[in-house]
């Protein structure tokens, strides 16, 4: 019986597992690739917010003025004019000094504007179907919030998602302007708050995304200032719009622009091509911000997830496992061009496996793709709802958002309703209303650095609880009206603080591949709150205060148990955060 000796067999393996062609040696003062996740790249190569994120993040933010324009433009269209007694004997059964029309006899009087509630009659005892319209409404912003920031995620990816919620609200908005019926306006109005939902979540993180993590929060919260600019913007439309259907078309042509003039010049968000697999692209990108930035991005600097997963132990292949595994691998030569790069990525990665598991004599023949790995190249990685509930730690991030985001709608579209009835000038309050939110943001973005997300948002929804706690305690009679109002306006400006403050928080609590799936989840909450806050304020006298007291120092106590963010990195992957946040847990698991 023939004997082997250690030596043989030590030689032989060692004949096996060396590379086909020696390895090429490295040129003097070429250094070794160094592997990077974005945030590490930005920071010591890129820039954190250089020329080039500031003018991607005008461009982008420039869509918040369209949410506000699309969501806003119910206040004017579906106002209630004034109205006149007529001359002569026709107004003989109209008192110019009642309040309402209901009472009045029919023919005595008349309208002075235009409005959906003049075109079909939706006053007195069909007063409600206005609001049943503003609900319908955000109801489909809660529906369009959850589609949207799923296809953001994954195969349309930011820029994509942005582009079609924009061209959507040009289309369902023209036709709003052109309804023939109630029923139809309810309708195009639902199918407009389904694009509406996902233009802010959409603009919100590619905006962002790009930015560096210590300039990440201001940037942030900078982005409701277009939104609040964009509601004063509709104020001086509607007052020069004679109808509320050219009001429509007006407030819609403006997606029309931003489709042909801004999105061109937008990029899509490097983290979402990095968790697609898309590594080349995303480099390209991180190279253009370096050299925008008048920085330099140096060659053997590679992008990585934040938690890159090790190929897995690979199993012995019979010949006809590795012919067939051959053949599927020739027939990516035929792949069309826009999965190329994916489909190289595969084929890369495959090489890897075949390394591993065939002799180098068997591998004379290979397709010579299978020959060359390419460093920067990974799988494309996913994420769903149900990936972030089944996480323990994004879990309890998704519920306490979920219900913060609830009350904290409620609260300020409640106080913003209960603002527009000053009894003033129409355009003008709404005008005031929005400029008054500014201060907010300003003092909440220099703030944000300083005593970080948690304890910012904590403040801001307990200041919002106690003014609205202190209006219901005031009658609203005499100079108490002032108080009352006063109360209101405080209660308005801690709430729209805390409203800025959530967008920016949500993103950062979950990772790039669930990121605007989450976010898009507290929007529909926050949405269900816009549905609930006219029914609230309909309770009339010192409830809808109260309400809004408890909905604030509610969201306070939830608020509490969050985690901070501040300084802390953005995720791309969920076992990058769980290996973060739990690293025992994550340990084990990997041993």
């Amino acid at each position: 019986m023939p004997t082997t000796s250690s030596s043989d067999s030590t030689n032989r393996d060692t004949k096996f597992r060396s590379p086909l062609l020696p390895p090429a040696e490295r040129p003097v003062g070429v250094s070794e690739s160094e592997k990077l996740c974005i945030d590490e790249m930005l920071q010591k190569y890129c820039g954190e917010f250089g020329r080039w994120q500031l003018r991607h993040f005008v461009l982008t933010s420039l869509a918040w003025a369209l949410e506000a324009f699309h969501t806003m433009v119910m206040i004017f269209a579906d106002r209630e004019p004034e109205w006149r007694c007529l001359d002569g004997a026709a107004g003989s059964g109209c008192d110019p000094a009642a309040k309402s029309v209901c009472g009045l006899e029919p023919g005595s009087w008349e309208w002075v504007g235009s409005s959906t509630v003049t075109e079909w009659g939706l006053f007195c005892g069909d007063k409600f179907k206005i609001g049943l319209v503003q609900a319908v409404f955000f109801g489909g912003c809660m529906i369009g919030a959850g589609i949207f920031g799923h296809l953001s995620d994954s195969f349309l990816g930011r820029k994509g998602s942005l582009t079609v919620v924009c061209a959507l609200n040009t289309v369902f908005g023209t036709l709003t302007a052109l309804s023939p019926s109630y029923s139809s306006y309810v309708f195009f109005r639902l199918l407009t708050g389904c694009s509406t939902g996902g233009v802010g979540l959409c603009a919100f993180v590619l905006a962002t995304e790009p930015v560096g993590p210590k300039t990440r929060g201001v940037a942030g919260m900078s982005t409701f200032y277009f939104f609040s600019s964009g509601i004063a913007l509709l104020s001086a439309i509607a007052y020069i719009s004679p109808t509320w259907r050219k009001l429509y078309i007006a407030s819609s042509l403006p997606s029309l622009l931003f489709l042909l003039a801004a999105l061109p010049f937008i990029s899509e968000s490097p983290r979402w091509y990095l968790v697609q697999g898309r590594t080349n692209e995303a480099t390209k990108i991180m190279s253009t911000i370096a050299a925008s930035n008048g920085n330099h991005l140096p060659q053997g600097v590679l992008l990585t997830l934040d938690q890159q997963q090790p190929l897995p132990e690979a199993t012995p292949l019979n010949e006809s496992q590795y012919i067939k595994r051959l053949v599927s691998i020739s027939q990516l030569k035929d792949t069309s061009s826009s999965s190329k790069e994916s489909s190289s990525c595969h084929v890369a990665v495959m090489g890897q496996y075949l390394k591993k598991l065939v002799p180098v004599s068997q591998l004379e023949n290979t397709p010579s793709s299978l020959k060359e790995s390419s460093p920067p190249c990974h799988a494309a990685v996913t994420g769903s709802l149900l990936d972030v509930i089944r996480s323990p730690v994004t879990r309890a991030r998704l519920v306490l958002a979920v219900v913060i985001n609830f009350l904290c709608s409620v609260v300020y579209y409640g106080l913003s309703l209960n603002v527009v009835n000053l009894e003033t000038n129409l355009y003008l309050t709404v005008i005031l209303n929005a400029v008054a939110e500014m201060p907010a943001f300003m003092i909440t973005a220099m703030l944000l650095d300083r005593w970080g997300r948690k304890p910012l948002t904590i403040v801001t929804l307990w200041f919002s609880g106690a003014f609205c706690f202190a209006g219901s305690l005031v009658n609203n009679v005499g100079v108490w009206k002032g108080v009352r109002m006063v109360c209101g306006i405080l209660g308005i400006f801690g709430m729209a603080g805390t409203y800025n403050l959530l967008f920016i928080y949500t993103a950062e609590l979950f990772p790039t591949v669930v990121r605007n799936t989450a976010l898009g989840c507290a929007t529909q909450a926050a949405q269900m709150g816009a549905i609930l806050a006219p029914l609230v304020v309909v309770l009339g006298g010192s409830l809808p205060f109260m309400v809004f007291a408890l909905c604030g120092m509610g969201g306070g106590l939830f608020a509490y148990y969050l985690p901070e963010t501040l300084n802390q990195p953005l995720y791309d992957t969920l076992t990058g955060m769980e290996a973060k946040e739990n690293p025992q847990n994550s340990v084990t698991s990997n041993v």
